[in-house]
């Protein structure tokens, strides 16, 4: 349906995900323009300019950073020339040919870019092999004179339902990634209960735990409350909102859920407007 609506022009869902999503407390969007249209099936020719204007949309309409995912170089780069400020580039990962590809690209625009902890041999369920590839993600980085900080590891989540030992060994992972080679972190959350009944109740738990283990951020739906709710504690607690304005505003978004409101529109309200633009961001010099 997505992709139909946008071989015809259509963002009106693009425009109503991104405002939904930064008003329910995204702090950055993912955008990604890899549909596949029935008029043309070739990526290379339909995702750059689809990028292009999908950026120009939603910079548009919300005032946070985006995040150009895309597996073409060229969507990438037709990304990074039209977007304001300083987006996140998704992704590189430890293969040869994306190193050699995708590095450059961040150090020409001069932004971070996430670095997934697989290479030419594939994602090894081995977490060692994951630490392994991240580190010579790093060490190539550098290379190009790209920082640690510049560098958003994905450790790459297991589901618990096929390996039980998945939420320690991610919390381990994420710990070594921040003491040993001082990068940020990411993860696609959702990942660790695939398969399982009551997902977002794992989803609600793993999350604070990630965050306790140092995870600076996390690949999610802003739109579930207990979800949202469990970041907002966690931040809470580990003093990464130290005087709890974060955790009053969203507990009022609560009592308007409780009350019947759907989520995004008490998120809206308590935002007062905030998710709404409050300035356009500066282009890169």
């Amino acid at each position: 349906k997505l992709a139909a609506e946008l071989e015809a022009g259509d963002f009106s869902t693009v425009e109503m995900d991104a405002l939904n999503q930064v008003a329910c407390g995204a702090t950055m969007l993912d955008i990604n323009a890899g549909v596949v249209y029935n008029s043309n099936p070739n990526p290379n020719e339909t995702e750059p300019p689809l990028m292009t204007k999908m950026i120009e949309l939603v910079q548009g309409l919300v005032d946070i950073p985006l995040c150009i995912d895309s597996s073409v170089a060229a969507a990438l780069e037709a990304g990074l020339q039209a977007c304001e400020g300083r987006p996140l580039l998704n992704s590189v990962t430890g293969e040869e040919e994306k190193l050699e590809l995708i590095l450059p690209l961040a150090k020409k625009y001069n932004v971070p870019v996430v670095a997934i902890s697989n290479d030419d041999t594939g994602i090894s369920e081995d977490p060692e092999v994951r630490f392994a590839v991240a580190k010579k993600i790093v060490e190539r980085a550098a290379d190009f004179g790209i920082p640690a900080y510049d560098i958003v590891v994905d450790p790459l989540v297991m589901p618990i339902g096929a390996m039980a030992g998945a939420g320690q060994q991610v919390f381990t992972l994420v710990r070594r990634l921040r003491e040993e080679l001082g990068v940020n972190t990411t993860c696609g959350a959702s990942n660790i209960s695939f398969g399982l009944p009551h997902r977002h109740g794992i989803n609600a738990a793993f999350l604070p735990m990630a965050i306790a283990s140092g995870m600076t951020s996390a690949i999610m739906n802003p739109l579930r409350p207990v979800e949202m709710e469990a970041i907002k504690a966690a931040n809470l607690l580990m003093n990464h909102d130290p005087h709890g304005a974060e955790w009053i505003k969203f507990g009022r978004v609560l009592d308007a859920v409780e009350e019947g409101t759907a989520f995004p529109e008490a998120s809206k309200a308590a935002n007062a407007g905030g998710a709404g633009r409050g300035g356009r961001r500066r282009r890169r010099g």
